[in-house]
């Protein structure tokens, strides 16, 4: 105890809370709002856009249907300890959800609906609850195109009852697929905005044009929807998780125990071992959904020229140049990500994230960009854990490094390759 109040006291000595007080001040609320809506414009990730369906016309577009997920007044919060208050109150509290939860199912105050009619003000929008299927889809088949919302709720200390967006926990209960399906087969211009945690399984992806992963979009959220689907902002969010095709692809498909959500269970991580999320699906040669690392943006990009930059030692890293280029018609970021393959030896999965970059580029613009790889950063990109002498371990053997744009094969080329040791 004396040792975790030493280390306190020394971060506040340090800090200087002791010789300059903490004096209250002026809660900047419009800056903060701003900061919460480029959280949102720069995090969600376009994961579908056929037929450059997005961004949105408002000149060529005289109605648009939003349906779903109370899209008319609020965008959805999570649980857990990412929960506040949001300024000027929640637009709505449903309590405490069922499946198991133990915080209310918050929506913060941010219309998609008002941001939407806003960004097109010519436009006929109408507004459709999501509830009964039929009306929601004659408003779509009336409609020259449909935004249709879907949330799924998730708190930590609680397990999600499906990766479909099935709507058990909200206050009016609904097959949230369902909905997708019969809109999309009433008007094929579909498209998806997801309120949601993590990873989902979508049987109605086929049949829409467009989906937008927007999370948890905060305070801010509707406004900064809205911004990306009519184009103010060029999405350049990519996934930090990989989506399944099916659950049967996980390691762990079923939750032990279920549907008794009050039992406890064990988890043994052997199944997965080392191979936890994309590194899962490279060792077992399974194609997901949509793999980590993923994102589609407005305009187009090319990377180009790679090389291996190997003036290093076990004990420093290398580098990786390479030529970005926006192919494109419209400004947009894009992020280069660089992955490792390390000796078969160490029995690590096929590859690992080890650097990455991002930079926004104009319609035409190329630079000459580099990527270093610090072997000495706590992540320990070039070494392995060696269970019988509890370190870190450099190997020796080959190692390949590889440049693209997503964790998926088809996006990445070879870099270069490496040889440490005899």
């Amino acid at each position: 105890m004396d040792n975790m109040v030493h280390r306190i006291l020394r971060a506040m000595l340090v800090t200087g809370l002791f010789d300059y007080p903490a004096v209250q001040g002026t809660l900047d609320t419009a800056n903060n709002l701003a900061i919460a809506q480029q959280a949102e414009e720069q995090g969600a990730v376009l994961l579908k856009n056929a037929g450059a369906q997005l961004p949105l016309d408002p000149s060529t577009t005289q109605k648009i249907a939003v349906i779903g997920s109370h899209a008319d007044i609020a965008v959805l919060s999570g649980g857990g300890s990412s929960q506040v208050t949001p300024i000027g109150g929640a637009a709505l509290d449903e309590g405490d959800p069922n499946p198991p939860g133990w915080s209310a199912v918050i929506w913060d105050p941010s219309s998609p609906l008002a941001a939407i009619r806003g960004k097109a003000p010519g436009a006929t929008v109408q507004y459709n609850d999501g509830t009964d299927v039929t009306s929601a889809a004659a408003l779509a088949a009336s409609s020259d195109l449909v935004i249709v919302f879907v949330s799924q709720w998730a708190s930590e200390g609680m397990d999600l009852p499906s990766l479909n967006f099935t709507d058990v926990i909200h206050s009016s209960p609904i097959n949230q697929d369902a909905l997708v399906a019969a809109v999309a087969a009433a008007n094929p211009r579909t498209i998806v905005v997801m309120e949601n945690a993590g990873a989902q399984v979508m049987p109605w992806l086929p049949k829409v044009s467009a989906v937008l992963e927007a999370w948890y979009p905060g305070q801010k959220g509707g406004e900064a929807i809205a911004n990306i689907l009519f184009g103010s902002v060029n999405p350049s969010g990519k996934l930090p998780i990989t989506f399944p095709a099916s659950v049967n692809d996980l390691p762990r498909p079923v939750i032990p125990g279920w549907p008794n959500p009050t039992s406890q269970f064990n988890v043994d991580y052997t199944v997965e071992g080392l191979a936890v999320g994309y590194k899962w699906f490279d060792a077992h040669g399974t194609t997901p959904l949509f793999p980590f690392g993923f994102g589609l943006s407005y305009t187009t990009f090319s990377i180009s020229s790679p090389q291996l930059i190997p003036s290093f030692s076990p004990a420093s890293g290398f580098q990786v140049a390479f030529h970005l280029k926006n192919t494109g018609t419209r400004a947009g970021a894009e992020v280069a990500q660089v992955y490792l393959a390390l000796p078969a030896v160490t029995g690590e999965p096929p590859k690992r994230l080890v650097g990455w970059t991002k930079i926004l580029l104009q319609p035409g613009e190329q630079q000459h960009l580099t990527v270093a790889v610090d072997a000495n950063d706590s992540s320990h990109p070039l070494s392995y854990w060696d269970t019988t002498t509890n370190a870190w371990v450099v190997a020796n053997g080959d190692y390949t490094v590889n440049l693209g744009n997503s964790s998926a094969s088809a996006d990445l080329a070879v870099a270069g390759a490496f040889h440490i040791g005899p």
